[in-house]
């Protein structure tokens, strides 16, 4: 093996969270970064900008930038210019609550408005947020694996509370935009490192932009 083979390679992405208010974008953006969970509902104006880095395998490093956009901001003027130039947008619902699904349908129009023109189309997941609360779901399951076929999009099961496939999530749909397939040992391995790994260094930015 040579030594460009060993060196450790350094990526950044531009991940966006969209969707609407009290879905859990904030709650899922700082249990993936920080580790940490808020009780309390505080409603983002604008954007909040979290930053952590996490390995994938071949020796890269790659560093998230995490947008997490205000749910009100979807008629805003600058919602456009949040979303462009991602490499990747995670459309967040929250599964007991059947309108937060029905909506992602606009979020994602504006999406596909954004990156008409664009060269470079951003990888798309849907993530269904709140599995602590599935006795509670209005949403079913096989609504979200329809959207996701139809759209040609990846889905995810999160819970932002108990942190239940978070960091998977963010690690798999990062995989998915470098174009690294992740095996089963290594998903696995992922699992128990995104619970126990304190990154204390990659503390969150807090952009308030307003509109």
């Amino acid at each position: 093996m040579s030594d460009s083979e060993d060196e450790i390679q350094d990526r950044q992405l531009k991940i966006v969270i969209l969707g609407d208010g009290a879905s859990g974008k904030t709650s899922l953006a700082m249990r993936f970064a920080q580790e940490a969970f808020g009780k309390q509902y505080k409603q983002t104006i604008g954007l909040d900008f979290f930053l952590k880095r996490i390995s994938l395998p071949g020796n890269l490093n790659v560093t998230l930038q995490v947008w997490d956009i205000g749910g009100q901001t979807i008629g805003g003027k600058m919602l456009d210019k949040y979303i462009y130039g991602a490499q990747g947008i995670l459309l967040v619902y929250d599964i007991t609550n059947y309108q937060s699904f029905e909506n992602i349908e606009d979020w994602y129009a504006v999406v596909k408005k954004v990156n008409d023109e664009s060269e470079q189309q951003p990888m798309v997941a849907l993530v269904g947020n709140k599995i602590d609360l599935e006795h509670m779901r209005t949403v079913k399951t096989e609504k979200h694996q329809r959207f996701c076929q139809e759209n040609n999009i990846s889905g995810h099961f999160v819970s932002a509370k108990t942190g239940d496939s978070v960091f998977l999530c963010f690690q798999r749909f990062a995989a998915d935009i470098i174009g690294i397939k992740l095996n089963k040992a290594e998903i696995e391995q992922s699992q128990v490192e995104g619970y126990s790994e304190l990154l204390a260094s990659y503390r969150p930015l807090h952009l308030f932009l307003w509109l």
